[in-house]
């Protein structure tokens, strides 16, 4: 942290040094050389990302929180009585310039980002959490708040004020705002420890991800993968300093296919034992500490709080409410599901059973080894499938080529909601990959803009997600959002562009769901605008959008061949459609796994010591998790809970496949389009959090959800 104290130093002596107009010239002097600081001429006002170092955001950081300290200190002073206006308005204006320099640094630090980056991040992860404690722990500030939210029934206030005035005061009293002397402290101490300690959790996952690589020089320890990624491959041992050969990462595009591909069994058990131990290596890098101290923090923090166990405290304000209704919902899927990879699993063992006893020498030397691993478990899936459906999923990568599933997103947003996309050359990026568009209405007006990030790279942490670099809002005039959408495809390679699997196809559309979300927000106030939903119902409008992707009409609009043109074939979307039955269970029950380990740790209600490694393992013992099945995360490099905002959320994403099961039936119950149902989404995705998530389903739907949907698409039930 020496670097931030010496800049925050320098600013304060400088200022402190200076009459009234030299404070301005040097403040000018400082906003004009920091192209985050300073006025940005561009297009649609997105940042420099070109002109944007690395050097630029510690002091960026710095003249932001004076800034928004100023703020804060202006409207704890005001001599007038607290109002809506003065105290509530002003709050929700404060903070501009936070907000934009911390939106801009955690997009390029999630997509593109490298060691020097990396350290910023852990000196301004605990200052964040100082300078928020500053405002949310604030006693002064609070109570103007308290006074104008006594008042509330007598203001007169339209629904979204009211809203944005119950949460502002909700917010204060869930930070702790109330606790006193030591307890005030306290609480203040493990928010900083947490920040750090997230930080550094995110960054040994990044880092071990990265480290990893399994180095083939025998092409036939390929197995049947495909062309285009063996070319990924060759290109990546190349990057890494071998002169031929292949090299298999742990990011998704690499050791997914090679663990269904490679007739390798020895390499695919390396490369899942890799995949499987990220964190847990007791090395450099080993999470298992940090994340034993983390869960601790956060029972502590849930108890000064009030609340018996982190899980209670974060729920409280969610759709789901309480610990007792998250594991009510787990456990009516679970039996079905389980029973479900059971029996998948008994189908792999059968066919490896087979295979095995096929080989020559079997009869003579019957010792070879059937036992049915994780690392063989995708493999035989593929097997299965071309046995029983005469699938092969490398049959369908050719009509999934990015752009044209791309451009199929935006074809179905189009046939729902009138917009349109128009590709921007020549806009400030931070990786030439990046693709713009703006988002236009069926007239012409602007609604945002979007940047699409699709390809993988070691500067980009894994995984699939959207940034919301501006949000959109109405207070002071019309402020128009920017979105981005990160994924990590394989890359175009010479001559072959980056061609997708089905599932990678899925998560292009869901990710662009996220983006529609913010795009097409609608509301007065920033804070409650596109994504600023409960985590429970923010995966509603992500989820809904992959329906569209593998609709079979839809297919026909954008599924095309990438050499030849040709539309999908039916009876290969059929087979498709059949074949990705199987492994149903496998799915879910490795998702929901990895919900039953985040609600496990943190619905401890002792602040004591843990130990993650036996812990997890008694508690995936408990749920009867089969040994071939891990669960989606293990806890070692489970990003979203412990580095990421989903701990105690990580059911939301089966929640939210209830809702858009029950969602897109009423686009079934219509048409795939239809207008009235399409305006009805759309209303939806257009009030951010202003109104409660379950409100805002029942108006869409008429109802409330139900599960049969989402239990006859698993499978479970006819």
């Amino acid at each position: 942290m020496k670097k931030l104290h010496y800049l925050m130093l320098t600013v304060a002596v400088t200022l402190g040094a200076c009459d009234g107009k030299k404070n301005n010239e040097v403040m000018d002097k400082i906003f004009s050389e920091n192209p985050i600081l300073s006025e940005w001429n561009t297009p649609f006002g997105v940042p420099p990302f070109n002109e944007i170092k690395a050097t630029h955001y510690l002091l960026a950081f710095e003249v932001a929180f004076k800034e928004n300290k100023a703020e804060i200190v202006a409207i704890v002073s005001q001599k007038e009585a607290p109002t809506f206006e003065n105290t509530i308005l002003e709050m929700e204006r404060a903070g501009k310039t936070l907000r934009k320099v911390s939106r801009i640094f955690s997009a390029v630090n999630a997509a593109h980002s490298n060691k020097e980056i990396r350290d910023i991040a852990s000196e301004i992860a605990p200052v964040m959490a100082k300078h928020s404690d500053y405002i949310n722990l604030n006693v002064a500030l609070f109570k103007r708040v308290a006074v104008v939210y006594a008042a509330r029934e007598a203001l007169k206030l339209t629904a979204e004020e009211s809203k944005l005035l119950e949460e502002t005061y909700k917010g204060f009293i869930r930070s702790g705002v109330n606790l006193k002397g030591g307890a005030n402290t306290r609480l203040r101490e493990i928010n900083s420890e947490m920040a750090s300690l997230a930080e550094e959790f995110g960054k040994n996952v990044l880092e071990e991800t990265n480290e990893f690589e399994l180095y083939i020089d025998d092409k036939k320890d390929l197995g049947s993968l495909p062309s285009s990624l063996s070319a990924i491959a060759a290109n990546e041992a190349k990057t890494r300093g071998h002169e031929k050969g292949w090299s298999i990462t742990l990011q998704r595009p690499s050791i997914n296919p090679f663990l269904q591909a490679s007739t390798n069994p020895e390499l695919r058990q390396k490369m899942y034992d890799g995949y499987a131990l990220r964190g847990d290596n007791d090395n450099e890098f080993d999470n298992k500490k940090i994340l034993e101290k983390l869960v601790s923090l956060r029972v502590e923090r849930a108890q000064l709080l009030g609340f018996k166990s982190h899980a209670e405290f974060k729920l409280s304000n969610a759709m789901a409410e309480n610990p007792e209704n998250v594991y009510d919902f787990l456990n009516k899927l679970w039996p079905a599901a389980l029973e479900m990879a059971k029996k998948e699993a008994v189908a792999l063992q059968d066919y490896k059973n087979k295979e095995i006893e096929a080989l020559p020498d079997y009869k003579d030397n019957p010792v070879a080894d059937k036992t049915l691993t994780g690392g063989d478990w995708r493999h035989y899936v593929e097997k299965v499938r071309k046995e029983r459906y005469a699938f092969n999923e490398d049959e369908m990568r050719p009509y999934f080529e990015c752009g044209a599933v791309m451009q199929g997103a935006f074809r179905v947003a189009t046939e729902l909601f009138g917009i349109t996309f128009k590709e921007l050359d020549d806009m400030p990026k931070w990786h030439k990959d990046q693709q713009v568009f703006e988002v236009l209405e069926a007239d012409g007006a602007h609604i945002g803009i979007i940047y699409m990030d699709m390809f993988a790279r070691e500067s980009k942490r894994g995984g699939a997600w959207m940034n919301s670099i501006r949000a959109q809002s109405k207070l002071d005039g019309a402020i128009s959002p920017i979105v981005t959408n990160n994924c990590n495809f394989p890359p175009p390679t010479d001559g072959e562009p980056s061609l997708l699997s089905f599932s990678q196809a899925q998560t292009l559309f869901h990710e662009f769901g996220h983006g529609l979300h913010g795009l097409l927000s609608d509301v007065r106030f920033a804070s409650l605008s596109g994504t600023n939903v409960s985590r429970d119902f923010v995966e509603f409008p992500s989820q809904v959008m992959e329906n569209w992707m593998s609709d079979p009409a839809v297919l026909k609009l954008y599924a095309k061949h990438y050499k030849t043109g040709e539309v999908i074939p039916d009876a290969l979307v059929d087979k498709m459609n059949k074949a990705n039955r199987f492994n149903a269970g496998f799915r879910t029950v490795e998702y929901m796994a990895a919900a039953y380990l985040d609600m496990a740790f943190h619905s401890l209600k002792d602040s004591g010591e843990i130990d993650a490694r036996p812990f997890e393992k008694e508690e995936m013992e408990r749920i009867g998790l089969i040994e071939q099945i891990i669960p989606r995360y293990r806890a070692t490099y489970f990003n979203h809970v412990f580095s990421g905002g989903y701990s105690s959320g990580y059911y939301s994403y089966l929640w939210s496949e209830v809702l858009d099961s029950d969602g897109f039936e009423a686009f079934k119950e219509t048409a795939i389009f239809d207008k009235e149902t399409a305006a009805k989404l759309r209303k939806l995705f257009s009030q951010g959090g202003t109104r409660p998530g379950m409100e805002l389903y029942k108006e869409f739907r008429g109802r409330a959800p139900k599960m049969e949907p989402l239990m006859r698409k698993k499978g479970f039930i006819k």
